[in-house]
């Protein structure tokens, strides 16, 4: 990396880097470093009659320098411990380096340093390792972005959304309780796979790369396979081939992994995200809505102690049971308007009064949830399961056993989002061949989420699948609600980003074409000149001033161009 492009702090940094290696300090050992303790154990063990060494590790996250004598905050990974160092004591003998040029003078803060010695209380009361022995285990070469407190008022915090997603590393360090929402979140998968492992389900891996998007109605990625010279597609569910192992004989499987639709980002929506999807042999939705119910609440109870959670002031309750609405009853009650028995330009033709965006492309089951979204679904703050689906809005679900033109489906709605979407699953495979082919014609009208027909999958419905409960659960949107979030970057580690911003440049080929030395290119750009336009209005003494001074301020040794050369590359940039 050219010196140039870094920051003057980055530069003393590297600097250190080379005295370190210069006294014989490895800054990056190789070694293992046995910890035998971590910072809030140390504090919530500590007893004051009782002398007790300890070995810990992590970033020095402050230092005070008071002559001989220092004190530095620690942060290992579970928190944070002040460490008290004198020259002395880590110095024992005539050689005081390690104290006054390695601690005082060549660590900075971010720097991976190991500590051995014996806990204490300070005089303030502050629990503390007065350390004997003091290694470096990693030169942080970057500064943190460290928050200050005056007053009880933050500053220089990290808190740009886009910059706390795209450096999480940074965010992970520097801003306390974002670790703490991932390990809920690990909480949260852990306490689940539990609850289905010990119900005697199986977890198992499926395609990622598949011939036909199927199982949802999504617009998928498109990749090419190269050696079957064929377009693949990134999975939008694993519906489809979880069946096929209850078909095959699995009493109850399962998979958590990622799915992928390729379609919009919001607060809630990542094209990339994590679902759990669990089908079970002989089981229905009423038997689905129980086990989902006792799930949640435990999983909830596990992340925080109780099986309720605060939302924006509003106290979120996962203790069964929900409450069960049918869709059409929901549209009605938030409308007054009865779906039942409508044909679908009715339906169009209300949508339409209430200046909702809908067109001819919209089948009967796409304009009902339009209603839905538009009035009903962000007015569920409790858990409800939302039921009895119109056909035409679940192709893969089995016909309501007493409600005919409905299915035996249901989405749980909590928070004003879905969370959860369940089917008692079509089995037959005659009835599930002609809803494809219904799905096809919404496909030929233009829907671009319609499902195209399986045609491997409906060769194993003619097999024969037992009577089946399905649900998938989006694992994002539960985090979300388990750790009160409101944007899904919060709850994803690595977000999808768009592409970094970056200050346009001219090439350095731009720059030779009129005449300026490749090894000048950079000090130009260090100086503020990144396009060679930027130059045409400067004055050729002016221009080579500027230069100069990065010469000086970088002590670079290279070869200052003449104020006539300078100008002819001035007079060039202004044809």
């Amino acid at each position: 990396m050219n010196i140039l492009e870094l920051s003057e702090q980055e530069i003393g940094r590297r600097q250190s880097l080379q005295e370190l290696r210069a006294m014989g300090i490895n800054p990056y050992p190789a070694a293992e470093f046995p910890t035998n303790a971590f910072s809030t154990e140390i504090k919530e063990n500590f007893k004051d009659d009782e002398e007790r060494e300890v070995v810990i590790a992590g970033r020095m996250m402050s230092r005070r320098v008071m002559g001989k004598a220092s004190f530095a905050e620690l942060q290992d990974s579970k928190g944070r411990i002040q460490v008290y160092i004198t020259r002395d004591d880590i110095c024992p003998g005539e050689n005081k380096d390690l104290y006054n040029n390695v601690f005082k003078r060549l660590l900075d803060i971010g720097d991976f340093i190991g500590i051995k010695g014996k806990v204490f209380r300070t005089q303030t009361g502050e629990i503390s390792v007065h350390a004997a022995e003091l290694t470096l285990l990693s030169k942080s070469l970057k500064p943190l972005p460290i928050v200050k407190y005056k007053d009880g008022v933050a500053y220089d915090k990290f808190d740009d959304p886009e910059l706390r997603y795209r450096q999480r590393y940074v965010d992970l360090v520097v801003n306390e309780g974002v670790k703490d929402t991932f390990l809920k979140r690990a909480t949260i998968i852990r306490t689940m796979r539990s609850i289905l492992d010990n119900a005697g389900y199986t977890e198992v891996d499926t395609p990622i790369l598949q011939s036909i998007a199927g199982g949802a109605s999504a617009r998928p990625f498109i990749t090419h396979f190269n050696a079957l010279n064929q377009d693949m597609y990134m999975r939008i569910a694993t519906e489809l081939y979880l069946k096929r192992l209850i078909v095959g004989g699995f009493e109850g499987v399962y998979e958590m992994g990622k799915n992928f639709r390729n379609e919009g980002m919001d607060k809630t929506h990542n094209p990339e995200f994590t679902c759990m999807e669990l089908y079970v042999s002989y089981k229905d939705l009423l038997w689905g809505m129980t086990f989902t119910e006792k799930m949640l609440e435990e999983i909830c109870t596990a992340v925080n102690g109780k099986p309720e959670v605060e939302i924006d002031g509003n106290i979120i309750s996962f203790k069964a049971p929900f409450r069960r609405l049918p869709i059409l009853d929901a549209i009605k009650e938030k409308t007054g308007f009865d779906c039942d028995g409508k044909t679908e330009d009715e339906i169009r033709q209300f949508c339409l009064s209430k200046g909702m965006d809908v067109d001819e492309t919209m089948g009967k089951g796409k304009l009902i949830d339009e209603l839905f979204g538009e009035f009903c679904e962000g007015t569920f703050i409790q858990p409800t399961f939302i039921t009895d689906y119109p056909v035409e809005m679940s192709p893969l679900t089995k016909m309501h056993r007493s409600k005919p033109g409905l299915t035996e489906r249901f989405e749980l709605m909590v928070n004003g989002k879905e969370l959860a979407n369940a089917y008692s699953e079509l089995n037959d495979p005659i009835d599930q061949e002609e809803r494809f082919i219904e799905q096809m014609k919404l496909a030929d009208k233009g829907d671009d989420e319609a499902m195209i027909i399986d045609h491997d999958f409906l060769r194993a419905l003619q097999y024969g699948m037992p009577p089946t409960f399905g649900i998938g659960i989006g694992i994002d949107r539960l985090v979300m609600l388990m750790t009160g979030k409101f944007a899904i970057g919060e709850v994803m580690l690595f977000p999808q980003m768009k592409p970094e911003k970056k200050i346009p440049q001219s090439s350095v080929a731009e720059w030779a074409e009129i005449g300026v030395p490749e090894d000048i290119v950079p000090v130009l750009r260090k100086a503020g000149f990144n396009l060679i336009t930027n130059i045409k209005d400067e004055k050729p003494q002016g221009l080579q001033q500027k230069i100069g001074e990065i010469f000086k301020k970088y002590k670079l040794e290279l070869q200052k161009p003449s104020v006539d050369e300078v100008a002819a590359w001035i007079e060039k940039a202004q044809a």
